[in-house]
């Protein structure tokens, strides 16, 4: 099983929107992956999953995470990085059996014009940290409320092109 984690538990988010994309063009290939948003996050997780301690409500999270050999992490730009709920979540996932070796595909998002670079840029180096395998190529979804339309589907061929490129990438690695 693989794992699309939409890196934000804001609800409604274009960061939910860009996973099911990416989940249904893997469909489309034959792939199975699965999205997990964190807004599926226990409400206490913060107090009742860190530091070793594990509660009944993370355990399915915690299992799906672990049987998982890759990952496509869908990360939104908060203040100028990634968001801290998708670092809390990720302290709070067993280590090392959570991520270590582990293959993962990052795509950055923003309403401005970045894309998020600095974000993907950070969470590269928590990546690298947990001996995870991260793929080369980047996608980086500037002004994202302009990309999508109506259907939820990317209607700029360049961008298509670019996250096309990338799941061939992921499926292969």
């Amino acid at each position: 099983m693989n794992l699309i984690i939409s890196g934000t538990n804001r609800e409604r988010s274009n960061s939910i929107k860009v996973a099911q994309y990416y989940q249904q063009e893997l469909a489309r290939k034959g792939e199975n992956w699965k999205i997990l948003s964190l807004t599926e996050l226990p409400a206490n997780f913060s107090i009742s999953d860190l530091y070793g301690k594990r509660s009944s409500d993370f355990e399915p999270i915690q299992k799906m995470v672990s049987d998982a050999q890759k990952f496509i992490f869908i990360i939104p730009e908060y203040n100028g990085s990634f968001p801290g709920i998708l670092k809390l979540f990720v302290d709070a996932c067993a280590f090392p059996a959570s991520y270590y070796h582990k293959k993962i595909a990052l795509v950055g998002l923003s309403s401005g014009k970045y894309g998020n670079i600095r974000g993907l840029d950070h969470f590269t180096g928590v990546c690298n940290y947990m001996r995870m395998h991260v793929l080369p190529l980047k996608i980086h979804l500037a002004k994202i409320q302009d990309e999508l339309d109506e259907e939820q589907q990317f209607h700029d061929e360049l961008t298509r092109k670019f996250i096309h490129e990338q799941i061939e990438e992921i499926i292969r690695f």
